[in-house]
């Protein structure tokens, strides 16, 4: 398309996706007065989001960016426990012993989350979030990404320049599948259908979890409501679906009799929405003037709720990698797979984890019609408080956290 009929702007670094990864690159990077656009497709972050977890390593970063106090403030509920019945046998995870000022998870909706990364960085000169904006592809030139054609809110085409495009939009990215990259696949047993209950002032609080023959339920304080995950086998969502609400209610009490009285607020199967979980990586996450990071280029399980922390640690690492290249204009390839070194093992490592524990675990409760003797690594857990200290770090904390930059801080 001629450059006429694109209507062309630029900036320094253009972001596909105003999601956790890419406010928080929008933040940084406008912070070290780089001229960054981010492009959301929606009008706003009011949506049902599931990823709802802030950990304890993020919850850091926030305190470094100076916003940990305004975070306080956002309705939330924090998490100090994990518990998992696999099979009758109780494993707890105690995040009171993990090292750091913060030994919680802090359950917040993401929306106030994103609002209050872009009220932070609306306050630099050099950030423009662009709602409303869908990007529709890149423009390559000579191999390389010079920017992306998008539709605006008044439903023109328009492109934009930029010498960096970092892809933000997540595990169905249109950026990677217009550039034809494409991830290896790890498999995953299990989806995962979402919904929420009631709660009562009296009711657990806390993150409760229990696994038994055929199905998994996993219970979140959310304050005034549980968020509810319930694991099914993968691909089964419609045959589950024609057995009604009456059969979802009858297995959740059997996994949790004390939802009893709460399940009869469950009165259709379209409150309940289906996750189709998957697990995979590129091996390769740039291309000349093109970045990749968080499910972009790695889509994780929802096994820990890592996610959301995985994805706004790529960020700070790209940030502060890229902060200076970008400032001189010119980003080159060596620079990008720096980024990639850097990240690839955490996300691996967490990867592994997952998948470990949806082969070892998760697949055999689910798969099962009957008793079964609880996995091998659950028994271990169970009887090893050390494993259950580093794997309390492991989930609240995580592999390699990033800090944020000294031109980023306040």
């Amino acid at each position: 398309m001629p450059d006429d009929e694109e209507r062309t702007a630029s900036t320094t670094c253009v972001v596909a996706g105003g999601g956790p990864a890419g406010m928080m690159l929008g933040l940084l990077l406008a912070r070290a007065g780089v001229d960054v656009t981010v492009m959301e497709k929606h009008a706003d972050f009011l949506r049902d989001f599931r990823g709802d977890t802030v950990h304890a390593s993020t919850l850091r970063l926030l305190d470094e960016l100076g916003l940990g106090e305004q975070f306080a403030r956002l309705p939330h509920r924090e998490i100090e426990s994990l518990s998992l019945d696999v099979q009758g046998t109780a494993v707890t995870m105690d995040l009171r012993r993990i090292p750091g000022p913060h030994k919680h998870i802090a359950l917040v909706p993401q929306w106030d989350f994103l609002e209050l990364l872009a009220t932070a960085a609306e306050k630099e000169p050099t950030f423009t979030l662009l709602r409303s904006t869908e990007v529709l592809g890149p423009i390559v030139r000579n191999d390389t990404v010079v920017g992306v054609r998008y539709r605006g809110p008044d439903g023109q085409v328009r492109a934009m320049h930029a010498p960096l495009t970092v892809a933000c939009d997540g595990r169905s990215s249109t950026l990677r599948a217009a550039m034809g990259m494409t991830p290896k696949s790890f498999g995953a047993p299990i989806d995962v259908w979402w919904f929420r209950l009631p709660r009562h002032a009296d009711d657990p609080h806390g993150l409760a979890g229990v696994l038994g023959a055929g199905h998994a339920q996993i219970v979140i304080d959310r304050g005034d409501y549980y968020q509810c995950a319930y694991v099914i086998p993968k691909g089964c969502d419609s045959r589950l679906r024609a057995e009604g609400i009456e059969a979802l209610r009858r297995d959740v009490v059997a996994l949790v009799p004390w939802l009893a009285e709460h399940v009869t607020a469950l009165t259709s199967l379209d409150e309940v929405k289906l996750l189709n979980v998957q697990l995979n990586r590129l091996r390769r996450w740039y291309s000349d003037g093109l970045l990749l990071i968080g499910d972009a280029a790695h889509a994780m399980s929802p096994v820990g709720g890592v996610g959301i922390n995985l994805a706004v640690a790529d960020a700070v690492a790209a940030g502060r990698m890229l902060a200076g290249p970008l400032r001189t204009g010119r980003v080159t390839v060596g620079q990008l797979a720096r980024v990639q070194a850097r990240r690839w093992l955490p996300s691996a490592l967490v990867q592994a984890v997952q998948r470990l524990i949806h082969t070892r675990v998760i697949a055999v409760a689910v798969g099962s019609t009957g008793p079964v003797r609880p996995p091998l690594l659950v028994r271990i857990a169970a009887r090893t408080p050390l494993l259950r200290r580093v794997a309390a770090y492991g989930v609240a904390i995580g592999p390699l956290p990033e800090h944020v930059p000294g031109f980023a801080r306040r």
